[in-house]
């Protein structure tokens, strides 16, 4: 679903936080290379307008709630952190445009040490490539897309050396990638009795790239899909398409895609078309614009049919520092279930100030110099658990929680440990 260099911690509050859609708090260009303190900048871009709205905000607080436990500063450095928009009203989703103009500000600013962004894989398609060229260090937040980091099954031909046009790698991500989250979902879908299973994907680089992957590893495991089809995000319904698959015998659908590419008109009519077969979908639709009625999503009707799944776990699945992290996450913003993607905001920051403390401590701070360490980083105990960075910039966690639908909440179901084939 998620290239500038990544900042450090947390200050006075006040001076700290940028909120608002598309906010920006410009500081003077005090050189991220400077040796001895100043000001740091920390980029993050997310959708702020449309179906991923709420999930995006979840992100940032997480985001504001490490830098602020950070008290603003990482030794010497003041860090900033501004908050950019990658959707517009008019297309309730990221675009091209808006995302290639936050990487621009972010790549053009002295100041910069980190960028957190994309919240979709499609995105960062188009900020690393902007942010390679002047070696900021990226965090892909939720991006899961195989072909952003490596050329395994699932990616496209060209990547992901496409996307790094410096020949050296600045972009890591803490989520595990689509290849284990496609053997999740068809471990799922095995799990449940699917037969027969009716792939859709709305043919973006993540929904594309995850269909590709759920094809292989079912085929490994003996689940038969008997079609992936891309859809039109704009069309007014897809009753056709449902139709030829309760024709086809289907007891299954799943979808590769994410909620602002029509995923809940999708679903409702394979729910009419198909009324016992069960319905599944990647963590691009665990957000409350997939889930609520009230925000626009699926009646109960069709979700009492659906499981969803997600690269996180409930706050009783984590070790101590995650449990911890719900809980000052409760008392910051008086949210006690907040949205599950509300812990990689955390963590996005949280590793961003501790590779920068860790540059500190080599005796230099900059862009390269965060990189470096962002690469460097083994046996991390976190929020999220123990993990490391591999030499792709992809983690070593491999859990997915599978989650049900109830009253227009994600509830998690049990955890599923599925690998890549």
């Amino acid at each position: 679903m998620k290239v500038t260099p990544a900042a450090c911690a947390a200050a006075i509050l006040a001076a700290v936080v940028v909120a608002g859609c598309g906010g920006d708090d410009d500081g003077g260009g005090d050189s991220a290379q400077a040796a001895g303190g100043g000001s740091l900048t920390v980029y993050s871009s997310l959708p702020l307008q449309g179906a991923s709205k709420n999930q995006a905000e979840a992100i940032r607080n997480g985001m504001k709630l490490a830098l602020e436990q950070a008290g603003g500063r990482v030794g010497d450095y003041k860090i900033k952190y501004t908050s950019l928009d990658d959707s517009t009203a008019q297309a309730g989703a990221w675009t091209p445009e808006a995302t290639s103009a936050n990487a621009r500000k972010a790549a053009q600013d002295d100041s910069t040490i980190a960028y957190l962004g994309e919240f979709n894989s499609g995105a960062s398609a188009v900020s690393i490539p902007i942010l390679n060229e002047t070696g900021v260090p990226q965090n892909g937040l939720t991006n899961t897309a195989v072909g952003l980091t490596t050329d395994a099954a699932g990616s496209e031909p060209g990547e992901p050396d496409k996307y790094y046009p410096t020949g050296e790698r600045n972009y890591v991500r803490i989520v595990p990638k689509d290849d284990i989250q496609g053997a999740a979902l068809v471990t799922m879908m095995k799990q449940d009795g699917c037969s027969k299973v009716f792939m859709t994907n709305d043919k973006e680089v993540f929904g594309a790239g995850l269909a590709r992957n759920i094809e292989l590893t079912a085929k490994e495991q003996g689940v038969d899909v008997i079609a992936n089809e891309g859809i039109d995000k704009n069309a007014a319904n897809y009753r056709s398409l449902a139709s030829s698959a309760s024709s086809k015998g289907a007891d299954c659908m799943v979808y590769a895609g994410i909620t602002a590419n029509n995923a809940v008109q999708l679903f409702k009519d394979f729910s009419a078309a198909m009324p016992d077969a069960k319905l599944y979908g990647p963590d691009g639709i665990a957000e409350s614009g997939f889930a609520d009625p009230k925000e626009g999503g699926i009646p109960a009707s069709v979700a009492s049919k659906v499981k969803v799944s997600i690269a996180v776990l409930p706050p009783d699945e984590y070790g101590p520092e995650g449990q911890k992290f719900f809980k000052d996450y409760e008392a910051e913003y008086g949210d006690s279930s907040p949205d599950p993607y509300a812990i990689y905001g955390f963590e996005s920051m949280s590793l961003t100030l501790d590779a920068i403390k860790r540059a500190a401590a080599d005796g230099k701070v900059d862009k390269a110099a965060v990189i470096d360490q962002l690469f460097a980083t083994k046996d991390r105990s976190s929020v999220l658990g123990t993990y490391s960075i591999d030499e792709n910039g992809d983690t070593t966690l491999t859990d997915y929680g599978s989650y049900r639908i109830d009253k227009g909440q994600l509830v998690f179901d049990e955890t599923v440990k599925a690998q890549a084939g």
